[in-house]
């Protein structure tokens, strides 16, 4: 299984089994990367630029061979167990779904995350557990997540200013 550089388990033997499309990707199949960072890597948008810019790996998805290759997530539900963040306005509270990297390495490493809840992050990393385990979420991390969304509702409940002005006299 890859490990991070302190020892510990990202949950994967192969990054790029379950990788997505490169973030550089457009939806026309052509690199964002050599469009708009072209100083960055000249040899590589020139190249780019000779193919109209056509992402060179797209239709095969043999994402190892690009060397500006990057797939993030954005976090919002876990892959492993499920569970969605809920996320409260002016709340600094931790959220319940965080980046988990997959690659680690050295300056040619690309950079692959997933979304992990804080608790499958933790079974993860402490244990032989993997991302693609069939597991239920946390009991913590559904009670977590139903606070935070009770506290939604009743953030949005509607309360006439009758009610309200009553109140405060």
């Amino acid at each position: 299984m890859e490990r991070t550089p302190d020892g510990t388990p990202v949950g994967v033997d192969d990054p790029y089994a379950v990788a997505d499309v490169c973030d550089h990707l457009t939806d026309d199949g052509r690199c964002r990367f050599a469009l708009t960072r072209a100083g960055d890597a000249p040899e590589f948008a020139a190249a780019r630029r000779t193919d109209g810019y056509d992402c060179h790996v797209g239709e095969d998805g043999e994402w190892r061979a690009c060397s500006h290759y990057r797939s993030t997530t954005d976090a919002k539900t876990c892959v492993r167990c499920g569970v969605a963040d809920v996320r409260l306005a002016h709340d600094e509270s931790r959220p319940l779904v965080e980046e988990h990297h997959l690659s680690y390495g050295g300056d040619d490493a690309h950079e692959i995350t997933v979304g992990l809840c804080r608790w499958c992050h933790a079974k993860v990393h402490n244990s032989i557990a993997r991302i693609d385990d069939d597991a239920n979420p946390d009991p913590e991390a559904v009670a977590e997540r139903e606070r935070r969304r009770a506290t939604e509702r009743s953030a949005g409940a509607f309360e006439p200013a009758s009610e309200r002005y009553d109140s405060e006299k």
